[in-house]
């Protein structure tokens, strides 16, 4: 029997490769910041700190709620799958609201072509939502198997992983990027 599962060994090297990834991006973001005379350039809407606050508090409940749903597993409890949908609700509206997000701050001139901070803006928080829907992606597969009464543990963990990857790495991507 492995030491580490299977499932949860190529999750933890894709988080390993994807954390290079976003550190590079991030790495590229804070030096054109430190070299522009003036930031946020110009001409460009401020980035909607407080309510983004508010949601990043949101993704960090859904990171409690599989903790949760982890402990139930672990323990044989029912109502993991309950915590489970918790994390999956709470991961969706973060997603759903970084959207709306999205949404009004085009309505308001930052595109992707406008500046460098909009550039940069929809390129991380946009690689950063395609992480967060894949992983929802793989919660409400593992969701649907745990209704169906399946208890395999690995693949929670390896959905863990990638979750936490995600929660984790947003509040480093507000304080960079938003502050």
């Amino acid at each position: 029997m492995p030491i580490i599962p299977n499932g949860v060994l190529g999750m933890l090297l894709f988080v390993t490769t994807e954390t290079i990834l976003f550190g590079g991006m991030i790495s590229g973001f804070l030096i054109i910041k430190a070299s522009a005379p003036i930031w946020p350039p110009p001409g460009q809407p401020r980035l909607p700190i407080e309510a983004t606050a508010a949601n990043t508090v949101v993704l960090l409940l859904s990171g409690v709620a599989l903790y949760l749903a982890h402990r139930r597993i672990q323990s044989h409890k029912e109502g993991a799958e309950k915590a489970l949908l918790a994390a999956v609700l709470l991961g969706s509206f973060f997603v759903l609201f970084q959207g709306y997000e999205w949404v009004q701050l085009i309505h308001e001139g930052l595109t992707l072509t406008s500046s460098s901070l909009g550039s940069f803006f929809y390129l991380i928080v946009g690689m950063h939502a395609i992480h967060a829907i894949a992983a929802l992606g793989f919660m409400v597969y593992t969701y649907s198997r745990l209704r169906a009464g399946w208890r395999a543990k690995n693949q929670l963990f390896a959905v863990e992983v990638l979750w936490y990857f995600v929660v984790g790495l947003w509040p480093l991507i507000y304080a960079v990027v938003y502050l």
